[in-house]
């Protein structure tokens, strides 16, 4: 008795399911960032003057004025 069990047609086979897996992980990931993203965007920024900067503006070097390193 002999009996064979043909693949079923609708189930994935084994090597492609953790693709199939990872790819549909992938897009969720990207798709939360989009979302988050746009809410950011919508929300606008978190304190008052806070803003990037522009081209024609001078961040400046950093440099605190006044403080000396240890001398």
């Amino acid at each position: 008795m002999d009996h064979l069990v043909p693949p079923s047609a609708g189930r994935p086979s084994a090597p492609s399911l953790p693709y199939a897996v990872l790819a549909g992980f992938v897009l969720l990931l990207a798709a939360v960032f989009a979302l988050s993203y746009g809410v950011g965007r919508l929300a606008g920024p978190v304190a008052p003057d806070m803003r990037g900067v522009s081209a024609d503006e001078d961040p400046g070097t950093g440099d605190m004025g006044g403080m000396g390193h240890g001398r």
